[in-house]
């Protein structure tokens, strides 16, 4: 069965090409353009993997992020923050929070690749 990832992130060219690579690589993708959008797409049906992005409107990725985790019926839905707020500091916080993973932007699209499958494959 293929992984769903869902993307949340509001700039539109990188959901593009986030999309693009994610459906290439052979995963069900899914997009919301804002954290609240985002969050109740996790709940409706939760994804097995969330590219996350940090500053969006009505709810940054911070956020969304802590509502995932304080949910216990989402605790298995891997995070992986990808986002241009890319010092230490933004990088700790996500991390602290509980994020698998944080890649700022700009990314590598192969390093990206490798790092949501193996995400993915930590659940197989």
């Amino acid at each position: 069965m293929n992984k769903r990832i869902l993307i949340i992130d509001d700039e539109p060219n990188i959901v593009i090409s986030l999309q693009f690579l994610m459906e290439r690589a052979g995963y069900l993708v899914e997009v919301a353009s804002d954290g609240e959008a985002g969050l109740d797409l996790v709940r409706a049906q939760p994804p097995d993997l969330i590219v996350l992005d940090v500053m969006m409107p009505k709810l940054d990725g911070f956020g969304v992020l802590e509502a995932i985790r304080a949910d216990s019926a989402l605790a298995g839905v891997r995070v992986l923050m990808l986002t241009a707020k890319g010092r230490e500091a933004e990088q700790r916080k996500g991390l602290e929070l509980g994020a698998d993973a944080y890649m700022p932007k700009p990314f590598s699209t192969r390093d990206l690749v490798a790092r949501v499958k193996a995400l993915l494959d930590e659940d197989t």
